[in-house]
């Protein structure tokens, strides 16, 4: 096991003013760190779910993934700015400094926010909700770990989207 590292989030918030929702992460993975963009790891369902859920090819390369977000009103960023975190693990994550949403949210339409699993849900509830009064909805995690959602069943709770795109 690796040790814990204090580590600053390395990408920066994906928005612009004709977005209408934001949807929330916790914190990159090492994967996504690595890559600078949002669900990098290449068993993340994320970007298959999302051309999925509006007819798009599956976005290969960060420019056709920002595109394909983008092209959908959907602002993308993580929950957490700066943390301590061993590898990607979620349940690891300890000393939290939560991300200032208000970037996104006071220079975009934004008023739906969407949080990509429990962590991500949990952390927004605890840190940024009283700072913003936005009530999120807590959808099913996009990671490979979240076993328990096939793709259609995550497709059935991500269709959502749809309302607010």
């Amino acid at each position: 096991m690796s040790e814990p590292q204090k580590i600053v989030h390395p990408i920066p918030p994906l928005f612009d003013k004709d977005c209408r929702v934001l949807i929330l992460g916790s914190f990159p993975s090492v994967k996504s760190r690595e890559a600078l963009f949002f669900y990098g790891h290449p068993q993340n369902r994320f970007w298959k779910l999302l051309a999925r859920l509006f007819g798009e090819e599956v976005p290969r390369t960060t420019d056709e993934k920002r595109s394909l977000a983008l092209r959908r009103h959907i602002a993308m960023w993580d929950t957490i700015h700066s943390c301590t975190i061993v590898g990607s693990s979620d349940s690891s994550i300890r000393d939290v400094v939560p991300n200032d949403l208000s970037v996104i949210l006071e220079n975009s339409r934004a008023e739906r926010i969407f949080c990509n699993g429990a962590a991500s849900y949990n952390l927004y509830k605890k840190y940024i909700f009283p700072s913003t009064g936005i009530e999120a909805v807590k959808l099913p995690s996009t990671s490979p770990a979240n076993a328990a959602f096939g793709m259609d069943r995550l497709e059935d709770e991500w269709k959502i989207l749809r309302e607010y795109v």
